[in-house]
């Protein structure tokens, strides 16, 4: 948290000395403007979904298997706009997250069912983007942190270039590294127990920690369990992850109705890829915890494809393929439609299908055997289909809704469903201050 607090910091410092070297006119007249306020936006959501087979429990399908979740999100971002002594367009967006979720399975990360089921998650980010609008470039750096419940901390930096060209192109390249440290919390029946004497003979002190790193003293005399001590928090040991990517993008305008645009990708990651406390149940009964392999490429590949159908009707299409190596293929296939119901309404009809193979290291409960290296029941990585359907209303009058700064609201609700038994309902708002 420290090292983005520092980097938070040292960019808008960097930004406000650029600004702040001088207020004169240069020899065309031409005054720089200081950042100011230009854009506030409010986006908050709700998540709802029932499901079984938990990854926790290793894809069980009865009780202990429920994947139930809910979480509520929401978020802040805020842009400022400035301009410097050569012209330039500079744009500092600073954002605020935090999300709630609970999860059913989260409690069974202990076997009986007691564990903290709910968390949150907050993470701030900071961009910055400098835009020369005569030459048709821009450059941009951000930086992201990630508090994420229980069991992960992530770090992020990016930086982008863009460059348009004379026939109403722009060509696009975004470098992201993600370095992240897994809190390894074990399933209760895997964490370490450090003890003075391992079984509860006549007078000992046995300490046990749980999953969610809590300690406890518990005290035999005569061999009956005479009192506890308070629990409390231990040093959860971690394991790094790093994902890096690299996205390439051209987008063009094509004639007056038609914008297309192709977007490649190219995400290493390596480290800890799994999460310790996903169970897998051997077909022999016995559990583990999954293992995968320390390193995954991925290379997705989209195209999207925006027609004009007169002047109240746009077709937005977007395909996706997707593969990497550990086997998992997809394909997703998009379409939104928003329909103009007065110069300032309009409704958005969408429906997005997703259709993936199982990677190579999937089998659902007690499928595998304890002979294979690398083993996993989390059903993300199952072989699915699923569909999202949903509509989205915007309202943005010229003259701002009810007060003159909300100068546009969206309300967006969506279904989806899985073919592994997850169905979820999501309800967004968006509220554009200016």
């Amino acid at each position: 948290m420290k090292k983005l607090s520092l980097s938070v910091i040292g960019m808008y410092l960097a930004m406000v000395q650029a600004f702040s070297q001088t207020n004169a006119a240069d020899s065309s007249g031409y005054k720089p403007k200081k950042l100011k306020l230009d854009e506030i936006n409010f986006v908050t959501s709700y998540y709802d979904q029932t499901a079984d087979k938990s990854a926790v429990m290793g894809g069980e399908p009865g009780p202990r298997g429920i994947a139930d979740v809910t979480d509520f999100a929401t978020g802040l971002d805020v842009t400022l706009i400035g301009w410097d002594k050569n012209k330039r367009k500079n744009t500092l967006a600073i954002g605020l997250g935090i999300d709630y979720h609970t999860a059913a399975s989260q409690a069974y990360v202990d076997s009986n069912g007691t564990s903290k089921n709910n968390g949150t998650r907050i993470y701030p980010t900071l961009t910055w983007t400098r835009e020369n609008e005569q030459k048709g470039t821009s450059f941009a750096l951000g930086a992201y942190y990630s508090a994420e419940h229980d069991y992960y901390h992530s770090f992020g930096l990016n930086a982008s270039v863009s460059k348009k060209n004379k026939s109403n192109g722009e060509f696009s390249l975004k470098m992201v590294g993600f370095f992240d440290k897994i809190n390894m919390i074990y399933p209760a029946e895997f964490y370490p127990v450090d003890s003075v004497k391992n079984t509860q003979s006549s007078d000992s002190i046995v300490y046990k920690t749980s999953a969610s790193g809590q300690t406890q003293a518990f005290i035999y005399t005569n061999g009956q369990l005479v009192g506890n001590t308070k629990s409390h928090k231990q040093q959860t040991p971690t394991s790094p992850r790093t994902t890096l990517t690299a996205s390439l993008s051209f987008t063009q305008i094509i004639n007056q109705r038609m914008q297309g645009s192709v977007e490649l990708d190219a995400v290493y990651q390596t480290g800890y890829l799994g999460l310790p406390f996903h169970r897998v149940f051997y077909n022999t009964g016995k559990d583990t915890i999954e293992s995968l392999p320390s390193q995954r490429l991925k290379l997705p590949i989209g195209f999207r494809l925006n027609y004009f159908l007169g002047d109240n009707i746009i077709l937005r299409s977007y395909y996706r393929f997707y593969a990497d190596s550990w086997g998992l293929v997809s394909n997703t296939f998009n379409l939104e439609v928003p329909v103009k119901i007065t110069p300032f309404t309009s409704i958005s009809p969408f429906y997005r299908l997703y259709i993936q193979s199982a990677a190579r290291y999937f089998a659902p409960y007690q499928q595998h055997t304890e002979q294979e290296q690398y083993f996993t029941s989390n059903y993300a990585l199952a072989s699915f289909t699923s569909t999202l359907l949903g509509a989205g209303l915007r309202l943005a009058p010229p003259k701002g809704i009810l007060m003159s700064g909300l100068k546009v609201l969206e309300l967006r609700y969506s279904h989806y469903m899985q073919t592994t038994d997850l169905n979820a309902n999501i309800i967004s708002l968006n509220l554009t201050f200016r």
